[in-house]
């Protein structure tokens, strides 16, 4: 006899009445009355409802242990999508599971969030847990077809280097085989390296910031999605392309986890034709910031980002020149003409919602530019030798951003802590699990 194929929860509406069915999942609830139990499976897909009546025999394991459940497709109403499994053989595929540290078949997760992270294996099996990493996981698939789409190569960069992208003083030191060495803060130096042999380059993956924040807003690993292009103007072409990805993440989260921006009420941001473009100094006006100050302080990224929502309508908005003295060595001076901006760099911030997403612009293209930068900041082009070479031997114009997967999460679904829709969060304190 040819075997019967798995039915996923979702599809269960669809399956013929009075068919035999065949399901999987974890036992999400059992609901025992005197003439009935009824047995809420659970699996990938969604929930479906199990009927098993006293007479047939079967035992209900546990709510979260795993089961197979072969029965017949019955139509009634009051069944998720209309149709339950009658007359149930249920068969548990491993030892009766533990009772939850939370009750998983309550609607939302009554605890807080250190309980939450204690327990993020079990935890994160709730529906409405999940489904924040749902949001991540199209966010991602509609970052990579964006960018496939416009002619670029998904690349890996190393995680373990010898020398610091930025600064020494926000990097893990490991030991390599006896030598100093590094987990890497971003894949910096390395997509540039590859803009001079695809032209246009893309990243997911960790990156590790050894800094010492306890906030809201910290991890000390996340998932960073890096791009770099070559042969541009200046950061505005950067900025154009960062559009469309945002765009494509939209629209994939529309596309692939339509029921989870369902369940958590997620509003979508609208990514307009252009995102709206201030300058830092006018933006320093803007929320009544003193002139000299170099960078934007939380409550200034909130403030501007209510303007922006009040004047342009729009949950996005790009600061551009900032000050060269808080940019990385590698970013490019202000370029446009448009504005004399003495001191500013050809760079930008784009925040959403009020907060800062994405860090991107122009970088320096010329050798005689890097070795220049790397002595004003007191230290050795040779000590760069590997990275210099690329530009040794001649690179385009070029200019990338870096956008933080949990932070764009934790802006969807308005969380509190970024680390509720980070799956297992390092930060300060945090090593397990």
């Amino acid at each position: 006899m040819k075997p019967i194929d798995r039915t996923l929860a979702a599809r269960l509406a669809s399956a013929t009445p009075g068919s035999t069915v065949r399901l999987c999942g974890h036992v999400h609830r059992r609901r025992e009355l005197a003439a009935v139990t009824f047995l809420v499976l659970r699996d990938r897909s969604g929930l479906a409802q199990v009927v098993v009546k006293p007479a047939e025999g079967q035992q209900v394991p546990p709510e979260e242990t795993p089961v197979e459940v072969t029965g017949i497709a019955t139509a009634t109403p009051q069944a998720p999508g209309g149709v339950e499994v009658a007359s149930p053989v249920v068969t548990a595929l491993s030892e009766p599971a533990l009772t939850p540290p939370v009750e998983l078949w309550r609607p939302e997760p009554t605890v807080t969030l250190p309980a939450l992270l204690d327990h993020a294996p079990v935890t994160w099996r709730h529906p409405a847990v999940r489904a924040r990493w749902d949001l991540a996981a199209a966010s991602v698939r509609g970052f990579r077809k964006t960018l496939d789409a416009a002619g670029f190569t998904e690349v890996h960069s190393p995680k373990i280097v010898e020398s610091a992208t930025e600064s020494g003083a926000n990097v893990f030191a490991i030991d390599y085989f006896g030598r100093p060495a590094y987990l890497a803060q971003s894949p910096q130096f390395y997509k540039q390296q590859l803009v001079g042999i695809f032209e246009r380059v893309y990243e997911a993956g960790p990156v590790f910031r050894a800094e010492p924040h306890d906030t809201v807003r910290h991890l000390a690993e996340y998932v960073s999605l890096d791009v770099e292009l070559g042969f541009i103007r200046d950061h505005r072409d950067v900025l154009a392309v960062l559009r469309e990805v945002l765009a494509g993440m939209g629209r994939a989260i529309e596309t692939y986890a339509a029921d989870a921006v369902e369940r958590l009420g997620v509003e979508l941001p609208v990514v307009p034709p252009e995102i709206p473009v201030v300058h830092f100094a006018d933006a320093l006006e803007l929320v009544g910031a003193p002139a000299d100050e170099p960078d934007l302080a939380p409550e200034h990224e909130r403030a501007l980002g209510a303007w922006a929502r009040e004047t342009h309508g729009s949950d996005l908005l790009a600061v551009e020149g900032y000050p060269m003295r808080k940019r990385p060595f590698y970013t490019h001076p202000w370029s446009r003409q448009a504005r004399s901006s003495e001191g500013g760099s050809n760079s930008f911030d784009l925040l959403f919602r009020g907060l800062e997403l994405v860090t991107g612009g122009q970088r320096l293209h010329r050798l005689a530019d890097y070795e220049r930068a790397i002595t004003e900041r007191g230290e050795q082009p040779a000590a760069y030798a590997s990275y210099l070479q690329a530009f040794a031997h001649g690179m385009p114009p070029h200019g990338g951003f870096a956008l933080g997967l949990e932070r764009w999460v934790a802006r969807l679904v308005r969380a509190a802590n970024v680390r509720e829709v980070t799956l297992f969060p390092r930060d300060l304190h945090r090593l397990t699990p």
